[in-house]
C-alpha cells in the first residue's frame, strides 16, 4: 500500500529538477557567493586581533544581539565573527529559498491544475509531495557541502574543517526545516499566496521569538528553530546537537504534511475559505480595487517588516559613538567627511540598504500583473470593458503608491527608534528626506518592470538581477574599492546621501524622467503584444 502511494516518485523528482535547472543553481550560487565573500572581506577589514576585539565590543549590546544572535565575543576570530554576523541571516535566506521552491511544486502546481494532470498518470497520491521534499532536501545537502568545503578552502586559520562543515550543515538543516513548514501549509492553505504568506510569517515569528528571547528570556528563544542555528556556536565550541533538533522537527513536519495530503481532496485545504459577498463592492469592480485586493496581505506584511527593520536600525544609533570608539578601522571607514558625526555618516549607509529593500514590494506589485497573465486570469478581465492601458495603469498606480509608503515607513521607523535611543533625538525632516530621496531610483526600477512586461515578459526576472547588482556595488563598493562608474550603472548610485551630501536636483529629475520614459514605452508595448495564453 505504501509503495502505491509513492509510485514513480523518482520520475517526478527528475521532472522537478528539470523544471528548476536554472532556478536552483542561481539560488545555490548566490547564497554561496555571499557566504564565501564575507570572511574574505572581514580579513581585509580586521587584519589584527585588536581590531576584531573592537568589533566584538561593538556587537556586545542588546540591539545587536537581537539582530544577529549571541556569539563567541571572548574569542572573536574571523571564523567566530563570520558565524556571529552572517550565519543567522543566511539561514533566513535559505529558509526563504526552501519555502518558495516547495510552494512552487506543491500548492502552486495544484492551483494551476498540473497536479491533477500528474494524478491522471500512474503515480502515487503522495508522489509529488515526496518528490518535492526529496529534491529540496538534496538541494540543501548540496548547499551545505559546497558552503562547508568552500569556507574551509579559503584557508583562514580560525576556520577549521569541522567548523566549516557545521556552518554549511546549519544552513542546510534550516532550509530543510522550513521546507517542512511550507509543505505543511501547502496542505492547510487553499492557494499558493497563503502558503507563502503563512510560511514566511512563521519564519519571521521564529526570528522575532529568538530576538526577544536572546535579550530577555533565554528559555523563550528555545522555541525558535532559528535559535538552534545560532546555538551550534560555529568556529567556537561546534555543537552538533542543535542540527539533530532541526532534523527531528523536519521529520515531524514531513510526516504531518504527508498525512494531511493523504486525507484531503485535491485542490482543497484545511483552512476554511471565507464566503465572499454576494455582489462585489464598487471598489472591487475596478481593476485598481482588484489589484489591491489580490495584494493586500502582502502589502501589509511588507509594510510591517520595513517599519520594524527601520526601527531595528534606529535602535542602535544611541550607542553608535561608543560602538566605534577606539576602533580605528571603522572610524577610517565612516569618517570620510569632515565636520560630520558618526551618526550622520552611518545613517546614509543604512538608508542605502533600506532603500533597496523597500524597492522589493513595489516591484513585486508591478510584476503581479505578469503573474496574473501567466495564470491565464488576465483574459477574463480584458473581456470586460477594461482596456489594457487601464489594467496596467491600475497595477502601476498601486506599485508607485506602494513604493512611497515603504520608503516613508522605513524612514519613520528609523526616526522613531533613533529618537528614543539618542539623547538629543533626531530631526524628523532630515531622516525622512534621507529616506524618500531614493524614490526616483525606485521609480526607475518600477519603470523597468513595466518595460519588460510590455515587451519581453518572459525575462521580467532581470529586474531582480539588476536590483541584486545594485545591492552588491553599493553595499560592498567601498569595501572592494569598485570604480565610481560601476555604482552609477544603477539608478541608486546617482542618489545623493543626505545628511552628508547636498541635495542634487539634476540626477533626481533625470531619474524621474527616465522612469516616466520606461513606463510610457512599457504601456505602448503592452497595448500591442499578444497576451500569454
Amino acid at each position: 500500500m505504501a509503495a502505491s502511494f509513492l509510485k514513480n516518485t523518482a520520475s517526478l523528482a527528475k521532472l522537478i529538477v528539470r523544471r528548476d535547472r536554472f532556478r536552483i543553481p542561481l539560488w545555490v550560487i548566490g547564497i554561496t557567493f555571499f557566504t564565501l565573500i564575507v570572511p574574505v572581506a572581514f580579513t581585509d577589514l580586521y587584519p589584527s586581533q585588536e581590531e576584531r576585539d573592537g568589533m566584538a565590543e561593538t556587537m556586545e549590546n542588546p540591539a545587536m544581539t537581537a539582530m544577529v544572535g549571541p556569539g563567541d565575543l571572548e574569542n572573536y576570530t574571523i571564523g567566530a565573527m563570520t558565524a556571529h554576523q552572517v550565519l543567522l541571516f543566511t539561514a533566513v535566506v535559505v529558509g526563504v529559498m526552501s519555502i518558495l521552491l516547495m510552494t512552487r511544486h506543491t500548492r502552486a502546481d495544484e492551483e494551476d491544475g498540473r497536479i491533477e494532470m500528474i494524478r491522471s498518470l500512474p503515480v502515487g497520491r503522495l508522489s509529488n509531495l515526496n518528490a518535492t521534499l526529496f529534491v529540496i532536501c538534496a538541494v540543501n545537502v548540496i548547499l551545505a557541502l559546497i558552503n562547508g568545503f568552500g569556507l574551509y578552502a579559503l584557508g583562514i586559520e580560525s576556520m577549521d574543517l569541522e567548523g566549516s562543515l557545521l556552518y554549511g550543515t546549519a544552513l542546510g538543516a534550516a532550509g530543510i526545516c522550513f521546507a517542512g513548514v511550507a509543505a505543511t501549509f501547502a496542505q492547510l492553505s487553499q492557494n499558493s499566496r497563503d502558503t507563502i504568506g503563512f510560511s514566511i510569517a512563521v519564519l519571521l515569528i521564529a526570528y522575532l521569538i529568538r530576538a526577544l528571547g536572546d535579550v530577555s528570556n533565554e528559555t523563550l528563544s528555545w522555541f525558535s528553530p532559528l535559535n538552534w542555528v545560532t546555538r551550534t556556536e560555529v568556529y567556537a565550541t561546534n555543537h552538533w546537537w542543535p542540527i539533530l533538533m532541526l532534523i527531528g522537527l523536519s521529520i515531524l513536519l514531513f510526516a504531518i504534511a504527508n498525512y494531511l495530503n493523504a486525507i484531503r481532496d485535491l485542490e482543497a485545504g484545511f483552512f476554511p475559505a471565507k464566503p465572499g459577498r454576494r455582489n462585489a463592492s464598487f471598489f472591487l469592480q475596478h481593476p485598481l480595487g482588484l489589484a489591491l485586493k489580490l495584494q493586500r496581505t502582502a502589502i501589509i506584511a511588507w509594510a510591517i517588516g520595513v517599519f520594524v527593520i527601520g526601527a531595528s536600525y534606529g535602535s542602535v544609533l544611541g550607542d553608535l559613538e561608543a560602538f566605534f570608539a577606539g576602533n580605528e578601522m571603522m572610524e577610517q571607514l565612516l569618517l570620510q567627511e569632515e565636520g560630520y558625526t558618526l551618526t550622520e555618516q552611518f545613517i546614509p549607509m543604512l538608508m542605502i540598504v533600506m532603500g533597496l529593500l523597500a524597492t522589493v514590494p513595489p516591484v513585486m506589485a508591478m510584476l503581479k500583473l505578469h503573474w496574473e497573465e501567466k495564470k491565464n486570469r488576465i483574459e477574463h478581465v480584458l473581456s470586460r470593458a477594461v482596456s489594457r492601458t487601464r489594467l496596467m495603469g491600475s497595477y502601476l498606480v498601486l506599485a508607485v503608491v506602494n513604493g512611497f509608503i515603504m520608503l516613508s515607513l522605513a524612514g519613520i521607523g528609523l526616526w522613531s527608534a533613533g529618537t528614543v535611543a539618542m539623547e538629543e533625538g533626531l530631526d524628523f525632516g532630515a531622516i525622512y528626506g534621507a529616506s524618500i530621496v531614493y524614490y526616483p531610483a525606485m521609480l526607475v526600477m518600477i519603470g523597468l518592470a513595466v518595460l519588460l512586461i510590455g515587451f519581453i515578459p518572459k525575462i521580467t526576472s532581470v529586474v531582480w538581477l539588476y536590483l541584486f547588482y545594485a545591492f552588491i556595488v553599493l553595499y560592498f563598493g567601498g569595501l572592494f574599492d569598485f570604480p565610481e562608474w560601476v555604482g552609477h550603472l544603477s539608478p541608486f548610485g546617482h542618489i545623493p546621501q543626505l545628511l552628508v551630501d547636498e541635495l542634487a536636483w539634476v540626477p533626481m529629475i533625470t531619474l524621474t524622467i527616465l522612469a516616466a520614459g520606461l513606463m510610457i514605452a512599457g504601456f505602448i508595448g503592452y497595448r500591442s503584444r499578444d497576451i500569454e495564453g
